[in-house]
């Protein structure tokens, strides 16, 4: 936990990290949860640094209408340059008919999956709780539904195509009680009575590691087409990711460590940005990302 804690306190303090200058002329992007914190700001980055299309996938599509006009307003770009899809990621067929949908497009060069739940109230949504729904399950079906579009997109135009599914420094710290549970493990993260929801963040953060890490050991890049799939850590940043009604005390606990600790979230969506960047490095491929760098 040392170790652990200095790491983090040397990233949140002495790292700069680097405003994105990388080139997507030319290549379509979707970015997961873009209507607002780093997904908005990474979305904003890609379309300045002139993706061709940038796709915000949203929840509620009228949130997603008004953060395109933001970035259009900001950055200048043509108005055909951003789409706004709804997604859901607490309902599968959602992930499906989104999914089907960028089947059709002519090209799709990176998903940066940002969208995620962090609460603090136990709820079961699709068959799971909340946070193994959300940020492992559907994580996952999406990544796999999309990769072989990008695998397309690939081999025809010749391009690294990237999937990076967004972590947290907390998965370091996750207890995950659970996994000594006897059988379905599962069964055991849906067990109201034996969670510990002050944990579930971090746990499923840890989960979607482990998910992401097989399924890059299991589509290995090749001569047909490269498809960069890692895991990255934003690192701590302010954001609209704890939206929990808090006491009036832990509403300015929140306040001060936010001021002295967190990342903004403008320079928080420059670390998103960077692990979805066409010049992407193959070593990236199944790969753990903090500060802009391979960090395992």
């Amino acid at each position: 936990m040392g170790i652990f804690i200095l790491t983090i306190l040397r990233s949140q303090f002495f790292v700069r990290i680097p405003y994105p200058t990388s080139d997507f002329s030319g290549q379509t992007i979707i970015v997961t949860g873009s209507n607002t914190g780093l997904g908005l700001e990474a979305a904003r980055h890609i379309v300045r640094l002139g993706a061709s299309k940038v796709i915000l996938a949203v929840r509620t599509v009228s949130k997603g209408e008004a953060a395109a006009e933001d970035i259009l307003n900001s950055t200048k770009a043509t108005k055909n340059t951003i789409e706004v899809w709804p997604l859901d990621l607490s309902d599968h067929e959602s992930i499906k008919k989104f999914a089907t949908r960028a089947q059709g497009l002519e090209r799709l060069d990176a998903l940066l999956q940002n969208a995620g739940v962090l609460t603090s109230h136990f709820k079961v949504v699709a068959g799971e709780e909340t946070h193994i729904a959300v940020n492992t399950v559907s994580a996952v079906l999406l990544g796999l539904l999309v990769l072989p579009k990008l695998r397309e997109t690939s081999k025809k135009f010749g391009v690294k195509t990237r999937l990076s599914f967004v972590g947290s420094d907390l998965q370091w710290a996750a207890k995950f009680n659970e996994a000594p549970q006897s059988g379905s493990l599962f069964d055991a993260l849906r067990d109201e009575k034996i969670a510990n929801m002050g944990d579930r963040y971090a746990t499923s953060k840890l989960l979607l590691l482990y998910a992401v890490r097989e399924i890059a050991a299991r589509s290995p890049n090749n001569a047909d087409s490269e498809v960069i799939i890692n895991f990255m850590t934003p690192g701590a940043c302010k954001s609209d990711l704890f939206r929990d009604e808090k006491s009036w005390l832990e509403h300015q606990i929140k306040i001060l460590a936010s001021a002295i600790f967190a990342r903004t979230t403008e320079v928080g969506g420059r670390t998103l940005v960077d692990s979805v960047r066409p010049d992407l490095p193959s070593e990236a491929h199944g790969a753990f990302l903090m500060d802009c760098k391979i960090a395992a």
